[in-house]
């Protein structure tokens, strides 16, 4: 690196001398790396440290503007003005289709730039306002009591992986020369709670969790070609993970070869000294950071780097190298290059909430939400003489947007979007009925009696960003936004009661929020149960929708829904064992992937192409599917592997395939899997992907093919046997 540094200043001493005017880190005739070195060459060792903080200033000698890296696009742009809103990550999840977060991510990064290049023009330089997003979350919700797993996509690594890697190709787009925006994996790694101590909790997990579990996301964002990688808060076997050499090092870097940015989260790096005491302060955490590979610092610690060298902690060579990694993800935004350089910096602001943006908001709210349960009183004809809505959050804002969302003029409420949908010669009658998490302090009801005089009833229960959330976020949580207590509140299940007592019409009830919760009560007192997460924008035309027959639910469950928290090891045991649909043995409540439709499929006898499969070959499993009931609707074909041989070193079950399909009333689809024997692979004890003989059962099904699902409602499922040889 010194050499190539050595080389390049020469080259730019003879540019200069020959009277350029235009420096090389603003010519976009040369390449990124002659560039980048450059600029480096020409800054000040200030200089350097102030560019490797979040907040970046301008250096008005060199002409290079300010930026601001902290920008988010969880479910749309968040915290940037108006924007898009999709569902929450976790409703995401739910749709089980890449490609539709392909379409969502795509239309996210085309409003980015319609915004940013309209921010430039004006001037600004926000916060929030640039083109580096701190997104995709991608660490697996193992425990449904951390408050942040609504920003995840679930708890399986496969489609964890499958959904995130879409969701990074459309923020990045697929220009050669040009990054659309810059995507970010987080949180590295093995982090899901406890919100509370994640400034001093140390993770430990087994080389096999890590590998099976808590990495397979971030190693498939890496080959996908994710531009950064943001470190956890928390340490993972006794390293802060912005300090952490063996994944950062030895991982990140070596095993995966790396080449993109490490930002720590927020903070992170105070936690050195002040949560995990490695060290005393800022000074030594600059430098442990530095050297175990982190280029950008969210907070305030790299500025000391500056006396880090100078107290020889690092060398200012060191700097410049880690510099030059962080500068290229600017370059390939195109934020050196003249303007017009890039197709990207012609994208108008008018595609921001567009008709079409709206649209996709809808259909993404449409698959996500979940039939929980339905005695056949769903779909609601929509010109019944009167119609009760009720519940607390059935205008609630807060119920669509989940946390780091960005803000609408046009959110649709659940109370508007049925409203809007009611036959005109109908009536629908609104009042909330009970509060959120408290009883009412008012004993006066007006909403009961109401409610059994109604041809149906459609109470809006649940939770929202005030009970469940990120430290800081969650107003009414005592425990930083985690949900210890597993149950909904109690005065919503008393008020339920009251609404179903002697009640002999229909009521059904939609829950929200982005994770699970203990539904048995809501389920033995309502006719119908529908999942609606944080369901967007479009989130009360959308339940109209499914409520009204419009189309048919879709979604399926990314996450268990355990039957109480006493089924789940401690919050804090980071082992896999008894956690998720893969190890958990005891029966849930609700099984992942489970999610039912207003019709009925059924599967034909699997046929597979051979009965044993050796390493390096494959087989194709094959069947066709069958709508069999009387309404034209979506569905998701899962498919599983289970090892009937051993239970010791494989899950219970893995998902290794999925297709979204479309079938009218009578119609079939052939489908066709094809495994390969690396998706049969385990990993063992020591952290390392085995091919082993044995025996796999392999399922086809529309949720996890248990007796559970069955029990439910969902659709029969078929299998075939495998030998591994």
């Amino acid at each position: 690196m010194r050499h190539r540094f050595f080389l390049t200043a020469l080259v730019l001493v003879a540019l200069f001398a020959n009277g350029q005017e235009t420096p090389v880190y603003f010519n976009p005739e040369y390449s990124i790396d002659d560039r980048v070195e450059s600029l480096i060459q020409q800054m000040t060792l200030e200089e350097k440290v102030s560019q490797m903080v979040y907040n970046s200033p301008a250096i008005a000698r060199l002409n290079i503007p300010a930026y601001n890296w902290w920008n988010e696009s969880l479910h749309g742009v968040a915290r940037s003005g108006r924007a898009t809103v999709f569902p929450q990550a976790i409703g995401l999840g739910a749709t089980f289709d890449a490609d539709l977060l392909l379409r969502i991510s795509t239309a996210i990064s085309d409003e980015a730039r319609g915004m940013y290049n309209a921010q430039i023009k004006m001037g600004y330089r926000n916060q929030y306002g640039g083109l580096t997003f701190w997104t995709p979350n991608i660490n697996i919700f193992r425990d449904p009591r951390w408050g942040r797993g609504q920003e995840t996509y679930g708890e399986d690594p496969y489609l964890t992986s499958q959904l995130g890697v879409a969701f990074v190709k459309g923020l990045q787009g697929n220009d050669p020369s040009h990054l659309k925006t810059a995507a970010c994996a987080k949180h590295f790694a093995v982090h899901s709670g406890p919100e509370k101590l994640r400034h001093e909790f140390n993770a430990t997990a087994s080389k096999k969790d890590l590998n099976d579990t808590y990495l397979p996301a971030f190693h498939a964002l890496v080959n996908a070609g994710v531009e950064s990688v943001m470190c956890a808060y928390n340490s993972t076997n006794g390293e802060p993970c912005c300090a952490n050499n063996y994944l950062i090092k030895d991982v990140l870097r070596g095993k995966w070869n790396f080449k993109g940015h490490v930002v720590s989260d927020c903070w992170a790096l105070v936690d050195f000294y002040e949560g995990h005491k490695v060290c005393k302060d800022a000074v030594e955490a600059s430098a442990m950071a530095l050297k175990a590979g982190v280029n950008l610092n969210c907070g305030s610690v790299y500025p000391s780097l500056v006396e880090a060298v100078k107290q020889g902690l690092v060398k200012e060579v060191e700097i410049d190298s880690s510099l030059a990694v962080l500068l290229t993800t600017r370059f390939k935004l195109g934020l050196f290059d003249p303007e017009g350089s890039n197709l990207y910096d012609t994208i108008p602001t008018s595609v921001i909430d567009s008709e079409t943006h709206r649209a996709l908001a809808k259909e993404a709210a449409l698959k996500s939400m979940v039939l929980l349960k339905n005695n056949g009183v769903l779909p609601l004809k929509n010109n019944l003489s009167k119609y009760y809505i009720t519940g607390p959050n059935a205008t609630s804002i807060e119920c669509l947007l989940g946390n780091y969302h960005g803000a609408n003029g046009q959110m649709t409420t659940f109370m508007e979007g049925i409203v809007a949908a009611v036959d005109p010669a109908s009536q629908a009658q609104y009042r909330p009925g009970t509060l959120l998490a408290n009883d009412n302090v008012n004993p006066i009801d007006w909403v009961v009696g109401d409610a059994i005089k109604s041809n149906a009833t459609i109470v809006v229960l649940g939770i929202n960003s005030y009970l469940e959330g990120e430290e800081g976020e969650s107003l009414l949580s005592p425990y930083a936004g985690d949900r210890p207590d597993y149950n909904l509140p109690k005065n919503q299940i008393s008020f339920l009661k009251k609404l179903c007592e002697g009640n002999q019409n229909p009521v059904i009830a939609v829950i929200t929020g982005g994770s699970p919760i203990n539904l048995a009560e809501v389920m033995e007192l309502a006719d119908a149960v529908i999942f609606s997460w944080y369901a967007g924008e479009e989130g009360g035309n959308a339940l109209a929708d499914i409520i009204f027959g419009k189309v048919s639910p879709s979604g399926k469950l990314p996450i268990t829904f355990p039957k109480s928290l006493d089924q789940l090891p401690a919050y804090e045991d980071y082992n896999m064992a008894g956690r998720t649909y893969r190890y958990m043995e005891k029966e849930p409540l609700f099984p992942f992937g489970f999610g039912l439709t207003y019709s009925s499929f059924s599967f034909s006898e699997p046929s597979i192409s051979n009965g044993t499969i050796k390493s390096g070959k494959s087989v194709k499993i094959s069947t066709t599917v069958t709508n069999t009931g009387n309404f034209q609707s979506e569905n998701v074909v899962q498919l599983y592997v289970s090892r009937i041989d051993d239970t010791e070193l494989t899950p219970l079950f893995s998902l290794k395939g999925v297709e979204r399909i479309a079938l009218k009333p009578g119609e079939s689809k052939h489908l066709q899997f094809e495994i390969s024997s690396q998706l049969l692979e385990n990993i063992n004890d020591e952290g390392i992907s085995v091919f082993e003989k044995g025996f796999y059962k392999i399922y086809i099904s529309t949720s996890l093919p248990t007796q559970r699902s069955l029990d439910l409602g969902g659709d029969k499922f078929v299998s075939a046997s495998l030998k591994v040889r």
